[in-house]
């Protein structure tokens, strides 16, 4: 079982930026991904980046938001810039373990507990 913990959310004003990081108790994943879900949405995948460097991102907030990671710490973070209030959200980190990127939020096998995203304009 691999346990996730998001940090970095909070409150920013409109065109801001935040960085969101999640951190993995173990390294038994492939991948990582950012989902999100405001209030009355579905949950939406934000971007998937594995292991071996291999990403997928939305195609509507590809260019804002940016994934990456540390392998050596299990982390892995999502700088989100030029922040809109349409963003804010509840922002979840998951893992699968199968090595594929994807942000299909039924394919993952671990999930944190959220973090909390809100943007004034």
């Amino acid at each position: 079982q691999v346990q996730l913990a998001e940090s970095g959310g909070g409150s920013v004003q409109a065109g801001g930026s935040l960085t969101l990081s999640c951190a993995a108790s173990s390294s038994d994943y492939s991948c990582m991904g950012w989902l999100r879900q405001g209030l009355g949405n579905q949950r939406e995948g934000i971007a998937s980046m594995c292991r071996d460097g291999r990403f997928y991102y939305t195609d509507s907030l590809r260019g804002r938001f940016t994934i990456s990671r540390n392998n050596a710490n299990n982390t892995v973070y999502l700088k989100m810039s030029s922040l809109k209030p349409e963003d804010a959200a509840i922002y979840y980190c998951a893992a699968r373990r199968m090595n594929n990127p994807t942000l299909a939020a039924a394919l993952y096998d671990y999930w944190g507990q959220g973090t909390q995203v809100t943007v004034s304009s």
